[in-house]
């Protein structure tokens, strides 16, 4: 394994730990907003009041601030020194905060005839509960943004500790919030939780890494406001597609969520929660590998490597692919009683369980895919070319929603679950096909190797898995057990099947990234 291969493994190990405790914390906040809310409108106005703010953020590349900031910030760091990468952070993230404050103030105004516009089916008493709970966590986008630029530099700097710290604070914030709302006998309703976003935002995602760049004098400049000055031009003609393009990754929710609206009431918090389990695997694998790639991904470009390019990036892949098809496989074992445990308490009963775990099992499949898009598109943002990937994922995303529309009316939550699943793995494949075009990299015949040997990992241990569980359901009656005894079963069975017919890739990555769990600590700047 090279020095790069050490440094992603290493960062997307320390990544991948914190994005796991995130996403158990995001799971403990799901379990009380279902047990306080129940499946039904309730939940309904809680998850579409997040589509404005969602929507803004996409916008303004909430999502991808990192994205854009990184490689305009390595180049200078390479070729100007700390002085021009600190002021061009600098302005980016003075003039990005006002028009992040600018357009919430707007957006709080225009909340209901917006929201009216996006669910004309929600009922007035819906609709009033989805403005009320919008107004709350839009602000939230402002530290999204102005954090996300600061996260960026200090992982362009090998600072990966703040982010993963980011992280955990917004998952365990909405918790806390909701506690706070119970104790105040406020129940019923999802206030708690929406005031615990915005404060998880202002602390996780804005006030962590300022503090942190505190150990990194000069690395950002003196907060400007300047719209019109290079620096800032520069990052807006890297940003503009994150901005205008119409991701997949991201519409695929909004897509649901629209035409879950149209389907009946509880049909959005059901698909939702099903999503959100589905994206615990996600997250862990490629959101993490993701982040740690970028750097070191940017850097060989920068430097005109190719050759380590390449190596890095199919090496990366086939872990992740890899990773991701044990993840679906291990998942849709154990959906139900997974579903139950996490689920079934207070308002929320076995028919709703059941509901979740069906929708569970078919996007179960979709995680191969979101894994390995996640990953491949940083082969164009590390190149410079975010018009050509978000040209591409704007073509898919637009192409496929009669997919999701055909899905839901002939086969309700159903078929709308299942046109995200195939929609988000054919948006995975065709992005290898267009970067291997653009790039010569990855190798094509690598992934289809470790695809055969993943997916026969995933059977050898999904058989086993299966049949223990039947054999065993009646002397497990209880969740717990059933996902204790499932999950390690899977577990094990997958282990031996990769040491015996796994890739290379994919034992070194489990190898590395355990190595560095097991050590902790924080990673070096390069």
């Amino acid at each position: 394994m090279t020095d790069d291969q050490r440094r992603v493994a290493g960062a997307a190990g320390l990544l991948a730990a914190s994005v796991l405790i995130a996403r158990a914390l995001g799971l403990l906040r799901d379990a009380l907003l279902a047990s306080q809310v129940g499946r039904g409108p309730g939940l309904d106005a809680y998850f579409a009041a997040f589509m404005i703010p969602d929507i803004l953020g996409y916008l303004l590349a909430a999502g991808a601030v990192a994205v854009a900031i990184t490689p305009p910030y390595v180049k200078r760091l390479e070729h100007e020194g700390t002085e021009a990468a600190a002021r061009f952070a600098s302005v980016v993230v003075g003039t990005v905060g006002l028009l992040a404050t600018a357009a919430t103030i707007v957006l709080w105004f225009q909340a209901e005839p917006l929201l009216r516009l996006q669910f004309p089916d929600f009922d007035p008493a819906t609709l009033d509960e989805t403005v009320r709970l919008m107004r709350i966590v839009l602000p939230a986008q402002i530290f999204f943004l102005t954090g996300g630029v600061l996260r960026g530099v200090l992982m362009a700097h090998g600072r990966f500790a703040p982010q993963a710290w980011a992280s955990i604070v917004y998952s365990a914030a909405p918790i806390a919030g909701a506690l706070v709302a119970m104790a105040l006998g406020i129940e019923g309703r999802a206030d708690g939780f929406a005031w615990g976003t915005l404060v998880g935002a202002v602390l996780g995602q804005w006030a962590i890494p300022v503090v942190a760049l505190r150990r990194l004098p000069g690395a950002v400049g003196r907060i400007r406001v300047a719209p019109l000055d290079r620096d800032f031009r520069e990052y807006v003609w890297l940003a503009l597609p994150l901005m205008l393009g119409l991701g997949l990754t991201t519409v695929d929710e909004w897509y649901e969520k629209w035409l879950g609206a149209t389907i009946a009431p509880g049909a959005i918090a059901a698909i939702s929660l099903a999503r959100k389990l589905m994206m615990v695997p996600v997250g862990i694998v490629g959101q993490a590998v993701g982040a740690a790639l970028l750097p070191s991904l940017t850097k060989r470009h920068q430097q005109g490597d190719d050759a380590g390019f390449g190596v890095l990036l199919t090496t990366t892949l086939r872990t992740c692919l890899g990773l991701g098809l044990v993840a679906a496989g291990g998942l849709a074992a154990v959906a139900l009683p997974a579903v139950r445990l996490v689920y079934e308490y207070g308002r929320f009963g076995g028919a709703d369980s059941a509901a979740v775990a069906g929708l569970l099992v078919v996007l179960a499949a979709a995680i191969p895919g979101w894994v390995v898009q996640q990953v491949a598109v940083r082969g164009f943002y590390a190149r410079g070319e975010m018009w050509l990937a978000m040209g591409l994922s704007t073509g898919i995303a637009l192409a496929v929603f009669p997919l999701y529309w055909m899905g839901a009316r002939e086969q309700g939550v159903h078929g709308l679950a299942a046109a995200s699943a195939t929609a988000i793995t054919l948006n995975a494949v065709l992005t290898l096909v267009w970067l291997h075009v653009r790039s010569g990299s990855p190798d094509p015949f690598a992934l289809i190797r470790t695809l055969v040997r993943g997916l026969l990992v995933v059977a050898l241990a999904g058989i086993v898995t299966a049949l223990a569980l039947g054999l065993l359901r009646e002397a497990l009656p209880w969740a717990f057990a059933q996902v204790a005894v499932g999950g390690a079963l899977y577990g094990a069975t997958a282990l031996v099947g990769i040491r015996a017919f796994g890739d290379e890739a994919l034992r070194a990555g489990i190898e590395a990234v355990v190595s560095r769990l097991r050590r902790g600590g924080r990673t070096e700047p390069e």
